[in-house]
Formats: structure tokens, sequence, C-alpha cells
């Protein structure tokens, strides 16, 4: 197996107690897409264990390039927390299962070997996931359309300026920047401001 998380001691904690099982063998643990693709190309990978936060990555970022590549593995996404919509479009990406990081070992070992044994194993505190899932995915072959306000407000956090800073920019309320962010990262699809810059720089360079 193959685990995909940011936070190395978490990585190191996870490699140990996956290990001390006498059917598992962890083939590699990393804290990136790229590392993690590596990896699966030169290991034998039965299942990926995928955080859904990596920094500035996405867990999507991931399964979408493995499945490009042809390197489709089993995915159960291990987070410490994601909404429902997000969970839904990794189950619609091909992930067999979400799992909340701070439920038992026990569970983890049962989801895992479920999974590995060609079953799914969701947390129920993401039942409602499995309706965005049957939601049609916006294609990803065109990026998202933003309004006037949008494209100057994420101009702005380009730049690097803070919510106050925007709202002087533009001459509206902070609260009305904040609208506009938060309108932003769901047609982008992400959490931070952070992660707007890299999506809106790889995918929608036309509105900035």
């Amino acid at each position: 197996m193959l685990i995909i998380d940011d936070h190395s001691l978490f990585r190191q904690g996870l490699t140990r107690l996956l290990e001390a099982e006498p059917d598992f063998i962890v083939r590699g643990a990393c804290g990136s897409v790229e590392q993690g693709l590596e990896i699966v190309r030169s290991q034998q990978v039965d299942i990926v264990l995928l955080d859904f936060d990596l920094g500035l990555q996405r867990s999507f970022e991931y399964q979408q390039r493995a499945t490009k590549e042809g390197l489709d593995r089993p995915v159960l996404i291990v987070t410490a927390g994601l909404s429902q919509m997000d969970a839904g479009r990794a189950l619609q990406l091909g992930a067999r299962g979400v799992f909340v990081k701070h439920d038992s070992p026990q569970a983890l070992t049962g989801a895992i070997r479920r999974i590995i044994g060609g079953g799914e194993w969701l947390d129920p505190r993401y039942a409602q996931a499995r309706h965005y899932a049957e939601v049609p995915a916006e294609s990803d072959g065109g990026a998202p359309s933003f309004s006037d306000r949008e494209s100057h407000v994420l101009r702005g956090v380009l730049q690097g300026l803070a919510n106050k800073e925007i709202a002087a920019e533009l001459d509206i309320s902070e609260a009305a920047v904040k609208a506009a962010l938060q309108r932003l990262f769901q047609k982008t699809g992400v959490r931070t401001r952070g992660q707007l810059v890299r999506a809106a720089l790889e995918h929608s360079p036309a509105d900035i």
C-alpha cells in the first residue's frame, strides 16, 4: 500500500501501525502527488491511503492524474475532515471510501481490508456524499467562468492583498469581498487562498 499525506509525523506513525499488521506491506509514504505517482509507477500498490488536503494540492489532483496515466489503484481518502461535496467528488473520481483520521486504528485496518477485498468503506458521517457523487461534474477541459467582481477579487488575491485592501481598491465592503471569495472557492473546488492561487494559475489564466 501507499500513504500520501503532507504531515510527516502522521505518515511515520501510520506506517508503523500498518506494518505491524502481518498482511500489510507499506510500499511507500510521501507528501505530494508527484511523489505518490512515482511510487505507483515503480511499486506494486494494492491500495492508496490518500489525504484530502495536501497543502497546495488536493486529492483530486492525484486521482485525476493517476486515471489519466492508467495508474488507477483503489483509493481510500483518509482525512481530518472535508465537505460532503468534496467527499462526493472524490467518490465520483473513483475513491472507494472516506475514513476520518480520529477514528480507531482497528476501524482503519478493517476499512483497508474491505477495500482490498473489492468492497467500499464510507464513514457514516459522509452518507450524503453519495448524492453529490451522482451529480455530473463540470468538464475538466473547461475552466470555470467568473463574474467581473470575482475576477477583480481574484487578481487582488494573486497580488497578495488582504481582504481589507481588496475592498478599498474596489470600493466595496469587506463582506462583499468575502462573499466573492466563497464563490471563487466553490467554483474552483478549493478551500484556501493558496489553493485558489494555484487553481487560478493552472486552469483559469484568461480570467486573471
